[in-house]
Formats: C-alpha cells, sequence, structure tokens
C-alpha cells in the first residue's frame, strides 16, 4: 500500500516508537513567542539545562505587541514583562530573537515562510493552534502547549500519538469574489468546529492546486478550527518559486539536494485514507459567520438557519444567537457593523491588502465603522507602501497601523468594545475573543472591505466590477 503525503513526513522524523504509546517526534523547526515561552524557559532554568539547538529556534514578539507607537515604551505591565522576558531568554540562550523595533519582527506565522524558516517535509511545532498555517509548504506543523515547548527546548523532540488521515478535495473553478478564506469557511461550516478532530487533513484538487501559497496558507491556517491536529497541501513548483532565495531557505547544492527530496514529497495514488470528502468549488460563495464559533458559517447570501433544522444542540445554537443579537432566518447582508479587522496570521499578507484595496480603491469608509488594518509583517507592510496600497488606503480615508497580532484575540489595546459587532478577517469568533462582550463576524477580506465602506454586511461580489 502506498503512503500519504502525511505518512511520509510523519514517519522520516520518528526518533523512537512506544509500544502503545506516542512516537518520539524530531522537530526540525521550532518558533516562539512571548506568551506561552516565559514558563518553558523557567522550566529549563529550574532544571539547570540550555536549549539544545538554538540554531532550530527562532522567537519573534506577536501576541502582546501594540500596532501603534511601537517605539514607545509598551504601558501595560504583563506584555511589558512577557516581551522582556522573550528577549532576554533569547539573548541567555542563543536564540534569533525578532522583538519590536527589528525589522524581521512580526506575526509568527506570516515571518516563518517570509524568511524561508518554512519548508518542505519540515516539522514545525509552536505554543500556537494556528502554527498549521506552515502545512501550506508540505510540512507537518502544529500547535503546542507550554510543557511541550519546554520538552522541545530541551531535546528538540516531541511525544505524539500518530494522529489519523484525512483528505479534503474540492475540484472546480470558484466564483468570483470567492477567496481562499470562504474555501475554508465553507469546509468547517460542513464539517463543524470538531468534524476533524483527531485527524490530519490533506487538502487536495484544483482548487487548493490553483491557489497561491498565501491562498494555501489561509486555508491551512484555519485546519485547527475544524478540530484537526493540522492541514498540509503537497508541494508543487507554486511552493518552490516562492521560497527560492529566502534568507533561511537552503542555497546551491544545498538546494539541490533538497529539491530531489521535495519532490517525492505527494500522496501516493493508492494511499488510502481514514476519511475523505469531496465538495465542488462552484458552489460556494463569499462567507460569513453568524455565531459563536467558527463553523456557525453560511454563504452570504443564505439566511441564519432555523434550529428545528440543526441536528441536535438546540439550546447551544439558541444561546449563541442570543449572545449575537441575531435571529433565526434573518439575513446577514445590511446589518449594521462597527468595527473592521484586517489581518492576524489568517489574513495579514500582502494579498489580503491587496484584495482590501480592490473594493476600497475610489471610495471612502463609512462614517459608523472603526477599521483596524494591520499588517503581518514589516515585509508585508513594506509591500503595502511600495505597491502604492497605502494611498488608496488614505484616500479612502483608513490608516494602516503596525505589524502584530491585534484584534485577533485582543491581548494588546485592540479590543472591540462590548456589544459591537466587527467584521473579521481572523480566525475565531468565540464569545470575548476580540474583547469581553465583543461579537465576531469572520469574513474574507474581500467581505470586510465591501462591509467597511458601506457600513454594513456586503456581499462584495456587488461592488466588484
Amino acid at each position: 500500500m502506498g503512503k500519504t503525503l502525511f505518512d511520509k513526513v510523519w514517519d522520516s522524523h520518528v526518533v523512537r516508537k512506544i509500544e502503545d504509546g506516542p512516537d518520539v517526534f524530531f522537530i526540525d523547526r521550532h518558533m516562539v513567542h512571548e506568551v506561552t515561552s516565559p514558563v518553558a524557559f523557567l522550566g529549563l532554568k529550574n532544571r539547570g539545562i540550555k536549549v539544545l539547538h538554538p540554531d532550530r529556534t527562532f522567537a519573534t514578539a506577536d501576541h502582546n505587541t501594540p500596532t501603534i507607537n511601537q517605539h514607545l515604551p509598551v504601558q501595560d505591565p504583563l506584555s511589558a514583562n512577557q516581551l522582556k522576558a522573550l528577549e532576554e531568554n533569547s539573548k541567555e540562550h542563543g536564540i534569533s530573537h525578532w522583538g519590536l523595533g527589528h525589522e524581521k519582527n512580526g506575526i509568527v506565522h506570516v515571518v516563518g515562510p517570509e524568511y524561508g524558516i518554512t519548508v518542505p517535509g519540515a516539522t514545525i511545532v509552536c505554543g500556537d493552534s494556528h502554527t498549521s498555517t506552515h502545512g501550506a509548504f508540505g510540512a507537518i506543523a502544529f500547535g503546542i502547549g507550554t510543557s511541550e515547548v519546554e520538552m522541545v527546548l530541551a531535546t528538540q523532540c516531541i511525544m505524539q500519538p500518530k494522529p489519523k488521515k484525512m483528505r479534503i478535495n474540492i475540484n472546480g473553478e470558484l466564483q468570483k469574489g470567492v477567496s481562499p478564506k470562504d474555501v475554508a469557511l465553507f469546509i468547517i461550516s460542513q464539517l463543524s468546529t470538531s468534524g476533524a478532530t483527531g485527524y490530519f487533513v490533506e487538502y487536495a484538487g484544483d482548487v487548493f492546486e490553483n491557489m497561491t501559497m498565501e491562498g494555501r496558507m489561509t486555508v491551512c491556517n484555519l485546519s485547527i478550527e475544524m478540530g484537526a491536529r493540522g492541514g498540509i497541501i503537497a508541494p508543487d513548483e507554486k511552493t518552490f518559486d516562492y521560497i527560492k532565495g529566502r534568507e533561511f531557505t537552503p542555497a546551491g547544492e544545498a538546494w539541490d539536494k533538497a529539491m530531489t527530496y521535495w519532490e517525492t514529497l505527494k500522496t501516493d495514488d493508492d494511499a488510502v485514507f481514514d476519511k475523505e470528502f469531496t465538495f465542488d468549488g462552484t458552489s460556494i460563495e463569499p462567507m460569513i459567520t453568524y455565531g459563536t464559533n467558527p463553523g456557525m458559517g453560511m454563504g452570504i447570501s443564505k439566511h441564519i438557519p432555523k434550529a428545528e433544522d440543526l441536528e441536535g444542540g438546540v439550546e447551544t445554537y439558541k444561546k449563541s444567537l442570543s449572545y449575537m443579537d441575531f435571529h433565526e432566518g434573518d439575513s446577514m447582508i445590511g446589518k449594521p457593523i462597527d468595527f473592521v479587522f484586517i489581518g492576524s496570521c489568517t489574513n495579514g499578507r500582502i494579498e489580503d491588502f491587496r484584495a482590501f484595496a480592490s473594493i476600497i480603491k475610489g471610495r471612502k469608509k463609512a462614517d459608523n465603522v472603526t477599521a483596524w488594518l494591520v499588517p503581518g509583517s514589516h515585509k508585508v507592510e513594506a509591500a503595502i507602501k511600495e505597491e502604492g496600497l497605502l494611498d488608496v488606503i488614505h484616500e479612502a480615508g483608513f490608516e494602516l497601523r503596525e505589524p502584530g497580532c491585534s484584534a485577533c484575540l485582543a491581548m494588546n489595546d485592540d479590543k472591540v468594545p462590548a456589544g459591537k459587532l466587527a467584521v473579521s478577517t481572523s480566525n475565531r469568533n468565540f464569545e470575548g475573543r476580540q474583547g469581553p462582550g465583543s461579537r465576531t463576524l469572520l469574513a474574507s477580506p474581500l467581505v470586510a472591505a465591501a462591509s467597511a465602506v458601506m457600513g454594513k454586511v456586503t456581499d462584495p461580489r456587488d461592488l466588484i466590477a
């Protein structure tokens, strides 16, 4: 029997198999940030040991960073302490540290691919659930907890049971106005937030093959939102073109040797998956969520489902709608909004800002909308300026902030106030995710842009020429 792409990468990194237990699994790249690492480094200190492979460890500040006036001292004491701890721990252990003010600073899952840390066939972990982003390159990437961060720092290995394998196939040409974010939200709406629990998902088919690398990153990023351990897409010429020449990517003979291996990274024709789904890409339309988890989403032209049409969980469903102040049968189109957020490790890349700018160009931000436009890195920020997108942003009445996680999880000052409704390009819409009492609608940059200029939930197809 043939092997899946996931099998090939996983099996090549197993150091030791434990009978009736987890695998001892080698990690090629370990990315750390300021939130989940301080306790892990403290554990090393208490045990009197050093980071085993500082050259395989990369640190960047992102969760707690302010998105305005980054040149000034951070005011929040907890954030300031965590940022300082990351800097000191990185220095003590000889780890690359891209803190505030560093030209390479940005969201961990944006800067990793930008600098070639992420490559096909690698194993990548980080104390952050959306590490699954890196699977877009044919890597096995997943989030880990604080104790596991300490384990990897100390041993460059982790103990993990091998997940089951799922493949999701989508073929056909996407409609106008449908983005990778919509594809991901569509999948989650079909499988639910627990539909892929215990699985590692491979995405296959025309839709993913035709996606850009940034689009693939968005899809893999959201794998965790349907319960998956991670997502992965087979590397191809787009992958190799994207990573070639980047700072940490192999070069010269090392590149040629790597390519010999990378070109083998695809699922064999006779490989078998534990579960498989197939969807028609032509049926997907721009998506929007209406509830308090990413699975509560629908095509933007649809109406909120009736509780009687659902299978179980009616009381939870009604509680979610009550929190959102929505009703069964409501249309989402036309609902007045208060905030728009574009950014995060899901949609903070240059293609996302190009999409946003394509809608707002020649239009003006609605007076009732507060908008936070936050690039995922300084590279993205520079590209926005170089491509003239900043002029479009300013002419439409928007402002660009500095890189960081921002309102995705509201660990800094970018918090949506209680009761306010935000259209967000981030990844989670749980109660209070973007600030205590805040209400979040997950959507694509196109939906966010259309809503920002109209002041209400808007189908971007109505504004696309």
